[in-house]
């Protein structure tokens, strides 16, 4: 999942101010994440939507069976651990650390691969929620985002001009859709976090095109880092990237380290910034840019958590955890024979 000034996740450049937020929940989410589950509510819905997605319904949240080991957020909502505020101190995982993230990123690989050759038009996001779910819990981990500041659902499913932290629900995906799948999993005491967008029956080729040119961009910034990169370079290389194209990328949600603690130092922005800090061999991170047809700009729905483009075209994403090895990069959560082939490949 991004990491933004809204949720779990921080994004903009200004570094404290961005990692405090990155832990506190907004104000919208204690007046909204109330309502919802199980029923429609009995006002007339009068929020302005950008485009032609709309909330469904929710169903209950789901149960992890008590054996399984868990976050220390999953009772409360509110994560204990932290990692540092200050951002050029980011933590150097020991190999036993590593060994760890490389378990989590395979489960959350396998789940996510799951998920993505499952989808077909007229399945609900609740249904990818609930094999993503039910993957999760057979394989002994925990599902991250279930409770994570109050989320209610096991997964993000984003469709079209949802930009990130969409919440699985009734609504069924329709031929042409767009639709990305954030899926984490919490095993023997770290995350593992990777997302893709894919696409549900004949997309336009607009549409195509935009996923192609995320993905373009995204794969440039992981070949740029090695020990000693600039962490601020990874955005430069992605705006280069898309700019020409007439996209732009999001700055509000960022990418984020990850490990024992779901979101902590580094920032990862995906376009040009002045974030401090250097990578080093041991640094585990994310990054995820999200591209858009249109303008940068965003809006927030009223259940404090679905962000989508503020003029309704569409969004896509797709996200790696990345560990910065002796010569290079090493993806934790690598595709794999099983995952969904990309349409240019076919």
């Amino acid at each position: 999942r991004a990491q933004s000034r809204t949720m779990h996740l921080s994004a903009g450049r200004a570094l404290l101010p961005l990692l405090s937020a990155a832990l506190t929940p907004p104000r919208s989410r204690t007046l909204c994440m109330g309502t919802g589950f199980g029923g429609a509510a009995s006002v007339k819905d009068t929020f302005k939507y950008s485009g032609r997605v709309r909330p469904g319904k929710q169903s209950p949240r789901r149960t992890v069976p008590a054996g399984i080991p868990r976050p220390d957020y999953w009772k409360d909502g509110q994560p204990k651990a932290r990692g540092s505020l200050l951002p050029w101190q980011i933590e150097v995982k020991s190999e036993a650390d590593i060994a760890g993230m490389r378990a989590a990123g395979r489960i959350a690989r396998e789940v996510l691969d799951l998920a993505g050759n499952a989808l077909k038009v007229g399945m609900t996001t609740d249904e990818i929620d609930a094999l993503v779910h039910e993957a999760t819990i057979a394989r002994g981990a925990y599902p991250s985002p279930l409770n994570y500041h109050g989320f209610p659902k096991s997964c993000c499913t984003s469709v079209n001009e949802v930009i990130c932290h969409g919440i699985p629900d009734s609504s069924q995906l329709r031929d042409g859709d767009i639709c990305n799948v954030d899926v984490t999993c919490y095993f023997g005491g770290y995350h593992g976090d990777c997302s893709e967008t894919f696409l549900v029956g004949e997309v336009d080729e607009a549409g195509k095109r935009l996923v192609k040119a995320t993905y373009d961009a995204w794969q440039a910034a992981i070949a740029y880092c090695a020990p000693g990169r600039e962490y601020k370079g990874i955005g430069a290389i992605i705006e280069d990237a898309i700019v020409p194209l007439g996209y732009t990328s999001v700055s509000h949600f960022c990418g984020h380290g990850i490990g024992s603690v779901f979101h902590t130092t580094p920032n990862v922005i995906h376009m040009r910034n002045q974030e401090p800090g250097r990578m080093e061999a041991g640094h585990t991170f994310t990054i995820e840019p999200m591209i858009n047809e249109g303008r940068a700009q965003h809006i927030e729905w009223r259940d404090g958590w679905t962000a989508t483009t503020k003029d309704g075209k569409r969004s896509a994403q797709f996200e790696h955890t990345l560990l910065i090895t002796h010569d290079g990069v090493e993806a934790l959560t690598a595709r794999t024979k099983n995952s969904v082939p990309f349409w240019w490949e076919a």
